[in-house]
């Protein structure tokens, strides 16, 4: 078996204004060793040798379910004084699952909602995936509308709500992701078989509403939440992680499709947006990665922009309001659906930026264990996208290479200031597959913090605990 691949954004430093900087972009920068990305590496980077893969390997040999399960209090042995360490603040709550039949073999304040940070994107994975289904992929369209003045007729870039829309020629993810460039190379061919050679180009962003600024603010975490936009209104080359963000990534969509439609000879004036009308001709139309690679994406990297826009697409498809409030309701609805444990929930945003969600661990326990479900193969990508401890994405520098807990964990993390949760799957030393969500709330030393739920997923990677 051979695992490589780039390393990706993982976690780290927090910025001055107290938010969470989606798991820091310093080990992007890094040669990280091994991994799988979801993406694949960019066409200059060579991936290094990555760590060994036999841990990955245990347990597989044993048929499903087999291997014995952890008792409650072996379990209480060996996890109660890590809960118990100071690192991990005044507030926390803990959960252990059983993943082949469900049943809780560890619980903490369990059923506590607290403040889940980023760990709260596993809902947006579930929620979206149960709505719309794993094969789901968001368009853009360019539209022509009926009529026009003179020989000048007006074209309509329409946003779907796919953030990760590439106008790059290469790099990470620009050979999966849904092109503008093709989009306008095929509208002006469309164009000139209609011999239009002129146009004027407005955008409509029509399909999201509400405020599309984040209630944090301006942030380098997140591009205001919109319809349309390019590489989630990156201003860098980077693909993950805190970066500078545009501040109307409509309008800036819109003008490079119109330098686009310009270097394919058509002549384009730029207008306002506007709605398209239900009269409008389609030209030409991309579509983004089937759902459950948005979703792979979006938990490996912790990313904030895929995260909004997944929770305003499960409005859509829930015909609530597609804005913060409705996708809240929308995501509550779905997971209300799915009978899973909302008691005190909110879902405030998508991506776990904003402190008024609440989580309890036992609600984020039951999300996996429902998304591990062989009965549920539509919600597999929110276990398969998770992280996977020393190799892949906001994991892949927080466990050595002789840890137990490297390449058989995978979870989520979520940092705030003050808050630290950890959240996903493990293989025991048995060869049993839990589901584990470790949450805290009143953390003062980060790095601590982090060492200590890591450590807490590495015991049950190294506990028979019968």
């Amino acid at each position: 078996m051979v695992i490589a691949a780039g390393a990706v954004a993982a976690a780290g430093p927090w910025d001055s204004s107290g938010q969470r900087t989606a798991e820091r972009v310093r080990a992007a920068a890094r040669d990280a060793g091994g991994g799988a990305d979801h993406g694949g590496p960019g066409a200059d980077r060579v991936p290094e040798t990555a760590p060994s893969a036999r841990t990955v390997l245990a347990g597989i040999g044993a048929p499903a379910g087999t291997a014995p399960v952890p008792t409650e209090r072996a379990l209480a042995d060996v996890l109660d004084p890590l809960l118990r360490d100071r690192a991990l603040g005044p507030e926390r709550a803990a959960v252990v699952v059983d993943a082949a039949t469900g049943k809780r073999v560890y619980g903490k304040d369990a059923g506590r909602g607290l403040t889940p940070a980023s760990t709260v994107k596993i809902a947006t994975a579930v929620a979206a995936l149960s709505a719309l289904g794993p094969d789901h992929r968001i368009a853009t369209r360019a539209v022509l509308e009926p009529g026009g003045s003179g020989d000048t007729r007006d074209v309509v870039l329409v946003g779907g709500g796919d953030p990760t829309l590439t106008a790059r020629k290469d790099g990470r993810y620009t050979d999966t992701a849904a092109s503008l460039r093709r989009l306008a190379a095929d509208t002006a061919r469309a164009l000139e078989a209609r011999h239009v050679d002129e146009v004027k180009l407005s955008y409509d962003t029509s399909l999201y509403a509400g405020p599309a600024q984040h209630p944090i603010g301006p942030n380098e975490n997140i591009t205001p939440v919109s319809a349309l936009m390019i590489d989630e209104g990156r201003l860098d080359d980077s693909s993950s992680g805190p970066a500078p963000r545009s501040g109307d990534p409509a309008g800036d969509a819109t003008e490079k499709f119109a330098e686009f439609l310009r270097d394919h000879g058509i002549k384009t004036e730029r207008t306002e947006g506007t709605r398209a009308s239900g009269r409008a001709e389609s030209l030409a139309e991309v579509e983004s990665p089937p759902l459950s690679a948005l979703v792979e994406r979006m938990l490996t990297h912790s990313d904030n922009d895929i995260a909004e826009a997944l929770a305003r697409q499960t409005a859509v498809a829930a015909k609530e309001r597609p804005s913060f409030e409705g996708a809240d309701k929308a995501v509550h609805a779905q997971l209300a659906k799915l009978g899973l444990p909302l008691s005190g929930a909110r879902f405030a945003d998508g991506s776990g930026l904003d402190r008024a969600d609440r989580v309890s661990a036992e609600l984020l326990g039951a999300l996996l264990h429902k998304a591990a479900d062989p009965a549920r193969p539509e919600l597999r990508s929110a276990v398969t996208g998770l992280p996977v401890a020393g190799f892949t994405g906001t994991l892949v520098d927080r466990y050595p290479k002789d840890s137990a807990g490297t390449g058989v964990v995978r979870a989520k993390t979520g940092t705030l200031t003050g808050v630290n949760t950890l959240a996903g799957t493990v293989v025991d030393a048995d060869g049993r597959l839990l589901v584990f969500a470790f949450m805290t709330t009143g953390t003062s030393d980060p790095q601590a913090a982090q060492k200590t739920l890591d450590k807490m997923a590495t015991t049950l990677a190294n506990c028979g605990c019968r």
